[in-house]
C-alpha cells in the first residue's frame, strides 16, 4: 500500500466500459487507488511487473494473452493477489475462471451490470479490500511437489482406522482458493479409491453451476453434485459435492441436503458436514481441511477427532490463505499438516491398511 493507506489497484478488462464502471467505482471511495488499467493480459503483466499493485482485477476474456496465461504468469513471477471478475456466462468461460483460480487467483466475483447496483458495489470492494491483505506466493504450476515427498514421515503418525470400507469415508472442506487446492488433491489420489468423498467447497453463484463439471473433468475421479437422499456405498465411490444454498449431511448412509441457517455466514457448510459425518461415521472418517479465510470447518474436524476418525490439515506454504487450518489447528482438531500434494497419497494408504 501507499504512504496513505491507500489499496492500490491494477484493473484489467478489454471492455472499456466494464473498466470505467470498476474506475469510477474504485476512484470514488478514499480506500482504493487505481494505479493502472489495462486491456489485454500481456499489458497486464508489464503493468503488474513495473507498478507491484496490491491488488489485481483480472478478466478472462483478454485479447494478446488470456486471462489465464496472465494469471499463470504473475503468480509465478510478480505474484500478486488477484481477483477474476468474469460473466460467467457459458461453461467455457467458467471453465477459465476455475483454471485462474487453479492458477492462484484468490476469488471471483460477476461482472458488474451496465449501471452497478449498491449490493454489488460493497461486495465487490470488500473483496478487493480482504485480498489485498492476502499474502499471496509464487505459484507456477507443480510447485510444492519436492516438498510433498519430504513429508512423507507424517503417514506413519496418522495411523489406520480399522472399519471396513463402506464404514468409511473422506470428507473434505475447503474454501478460498479452494478449486485448485481441490484439483490437486485429487489428482493425486490414486484411481480406484476405494471409499466415497463428501466435498464441500465454499464458491458463490453463479460460479457454482460447473464445478463439479471442471473437477470431474480434472481428474481421474467421478465428481458430481449430491443428490437428497441418495445412497453413499451403493455403486462405485466417487466425489459427492455439496450443492451452492444447500448445507450436506449423512443419516443411516444416505446423502441429506438442506437449507438450514448459515454456519459462519456459510451454506453448505463445513462445519454442518464434519459433524454429521463424526456422528455418523466416527472411528471410520478421515476429515480433511484445506485452504480458506475464516474458520469453517475447526469445529467440525473437532468433532471428527473426538469420535476416533482421522484429521488433515494442508500446510500453510501450500495455502492460498491459511485462515481455515490455522484456526483448526489452535482448537486442537489437526492431527497432522500436510502440504497439499501430499493429502492423496496419504488418504490412500490409510484407507488401503496402511501399506508402505
Amino acid at each position: 500500500m501507499t504512504v496513505s493507506g491507500r489499496i492500490r489497484v491494477l484493473v484489467v478488462d478489454d471492455s472499456i466500459t466494464v473498466r470505467k464502471h470498476i474506475v469510477e467505482l474504485l476512484a470514488a471511495d478514499p480506500a482504493f487507488e487505481v494505479v493502472a488499467e489495462a486491456a489485454d493480459g500481456r499489458q497486464a503483466i508489464e503493468l503488474c511487473e513495473r507498478l507491484r499493485p496490491d491488488v489485481v482485477t483480472m478478466d478472462m476474456m483478454l485479447p494478446v494473452m488470456s486471462g489465464v496465461a496472465a494469471t499463470e504468469w504473475i503468480m509465478a513471477y510478480c505474484p500478486t493477489p488477484i481477483v477474476i471478475v468474469s460473466a460467467s456466462i457459458n461453461r467455457g468461460e467458467a471453465f477459465r475462471t476455475y483454471d485462474a483460480i487453479a492458477a492462484g487467483a484468490v476469488e471471483v466475483v460477476s461482472k458488474p451490470e451496465a449501471k452497478p447496483d449498491p449490493a454489488w458495489a460493497d461486495q465487490f470492494k470488500f473483496i478487493l479490500r480482504i485480498a489485498s491483505r492476502i499474502k499471496v506466493v509464487t505459484h507456477p504450476r507443480g510447485r510444492l511437489q519436492a516438498s510433498s515427498a519430504s513429508s512423507s514421515s507424517n503417514v506413519g503418525a496418522l495411523g489406520v482406522p480399522s472399519q471396513r470400507s463402506f464404514d468409511r469415508l473422506v470428507a473434505i472442506g475447503a474454501s478460498t482458493g479452494g478449486p485448485g487446492a481441490v484439483r490437486r488433491l485429487l489428482t493425486s489420489l490414486p484411481a480406484g479409491f476405494t471409499v466415497p468423498v463428501l466435498l464441500v467447497l465454499h464458491i458463490g453463484e453463479p460460479f457454482d453451476a460447473t464445478l463439479a463439471d471442471w473437477l470431474d473433468a480434472q481428474s481421474p475421479h467421478r465428481v458430481a453434485f449430491a443428490e437428497d437422499g441418495e445412497a453413499l456405498f451403493d455403486g462405485p465411490p466417487r466425489i459427492f459435492m455439496a450443492p451452492a444454498g444447500k448445507h450436506m449431511t449423512i443419516s443411516k448412509g444416505r446423502l441429506r441436503l438442506d437449507s438450514g441457517p448459515e454456519r459462519h455466514s456459510c451454506r453448505p457448510s463445513i462445519d454442518v458436514l464434519f459433524e454429521s459425518v463424526a456422528t455418523e461415521v466416527r472411528g471410520g472418517a478421515v476429515g480433511v481441511l484445506l485452504t480458506g479465510m475464516g474458520r469453517d470447518g475447526a469445529e467440525g474436524l473437532l468433532a471428527i477427532r473426538r469420535a476416533g476418525g482421522r484429521t488433515i490439515a494442508q500446510d500453510e506454504a501450500s495455502c492460498v490463505v491459511y485462515g481455515m487450518p490455522r484456526a483448526a489447528v489452535e482448537v486442537g482438531a489437526v492431527e497432522t499438516v500436510l502440504p497439499i500434494d501430499a493429502i492423496g497419497p496419504v488418504l490412500q494408504r490409510l484407507i488401503a491398511g496402511g501399506k508402505r
